[in-house]
Formats: C-alpha cells, structure tokens, sequence
C-alpha cells in the first residue's frame, strides 16, 4: 500500500476549500486531533469519523468488483463470542497462508486493490480476503471496515477493522494479535462508513 500516503495532507487541504460554519466546525475538529486532546480521542473504544470522504485510490471499484466488500446484509445471528472465535482463526490463516507481494511486482502498478493471487498480496489484499472469508463464515458485514492508515513507522498501510459491542478491533496482515484500534499507534486516515459501506469517511484517529 503506497498511493494514499499523502491522504492526511490532502485532507487538510480539503479543509481550505470550506467556508462559514462549516470551516469552523472542521477546523475545531481537526484542531482537536492535532493538539492535546488528540489525547483523549484515542482512549475512545471506537474510531471517530469526521466527515464524508472520497474512496482510496485503487478502491473505486471495489464495489463493483466485489459486491460482497460493500455489503450491509448478515446471513446468519453468531453471538459475540462466536464471532471473536472465527475472526481470530481467521485472522490467523489468511496471516499464515497468503505471501506478501507489492502491488508493483505482482501487476506492475502502484496499487491494485483485488484479492490475493496465488502469488500472494499486498496488506489491503490481506484485508480483502479476511473480510470476504469472515462474512462467508457468518460475521455480520457491517462489522468488518476496511481502512486506511499510516503504520508506526508512518507508512502507508490497510486493516481490517471489527466493530465489536465493545469497541473496534484491528485485525492486521503484521501481527496476528488483534488489538484495540488505540493500542496499535497507528494513524487512522480513511475507513469504510459503518452505516453504508460502499461510502467511505475520514477519520483521523491516532491510535
């Protein structure tokens, strides 16, 4: 995952092109992440959104090419622990079966956001793939968010994101330990809607 690096960037840059209440109400918002309480906002169980936002590079089609990475609709009611229960077997074979490929080696393009070949992928490939085998097992969709962030390093990586009862998990193609989202010190830029996934929203969330 290399393209959305500059996201944090053009996102503010975005903020300039706004006016009146609106300018004021994201500036205090952005404002907030950037200075002390950016603090406080990572001690919250669930990754906050800010606003709209257009999708990653590479994802634009995403829905189209799988319908099932933009579904809303469960096929089966699995109890929290259930679901805990296959989101950590899963997590641990896609991690365990799939071989990390650049998009660049692999299809000669900066970014390609598609399901790993048999030659492997890359980290929103490994995102991809755990969420379609999740919803396959029976996890409800609505609960596994594919999103965007900078890594510890501050390079440009992609999760997948549970929405527990209790807050949000990551499940990530760099540990098979999942942790809470504020646990991983990551810089969460980009993230599908939780009430509509074929949207996408900004949320600028350190964790």
């Amino acid at each position: 995952m290399k393209s959305f690096g500059s996201e944090f960037k053009s996102a503010i840059g975005r903020v300039a092109l706004m006016s009146g209440r609106t300018f004021g109400v994201f500036a205090l918002v952005v404002g907030s992440f950037v200075g002390a309480s950016a603090a406080n906002a990572s001690e919250g169980a669930f990754i906050p959104s800010v606003h709209v936002s257009p999708p990653p590079t590479g994802a634009n089609q995403l829905c189209r090419q799988y319908s099932w990475a933009c579904s809303s609709k469960r096929s089966v009611s699995l109890s929290s622990q259930q679901e805990m229960q296959i989101i950590n077997r899963v997590n641990r074979q896609v991690n365990a079966s799939t071989r990390e490929v650049t998009d660049q080696s692999q299809y000669k393009t900066r970014e390609r956001w598609a399901l790993p070949t048999s030659q492997g992928g890359d980290c929103e490939d490994f995102a991809l793939l755990k969420k379609r085998d999740l919803i396959t097992a029976g996890v409800d969709p609505k609960r596994l968010l594919i999103a965007t962030v900078l890594d510890t390093r501050r390079n440009s990586h992609a999760v997948l994101v549970y929405r527990s009862a209790s807050g949000d998990l990551v499940l990530d193609n760099l540990t098979n330990r999942i942790k809470p989202w504020a646990d991983t010190r990551y810089l969460f830029l980009r993230m599908q809607d939780p009430n509509q996934p074929r949207r996408w929203v900004g949320v600028f969330g350190q964790g």
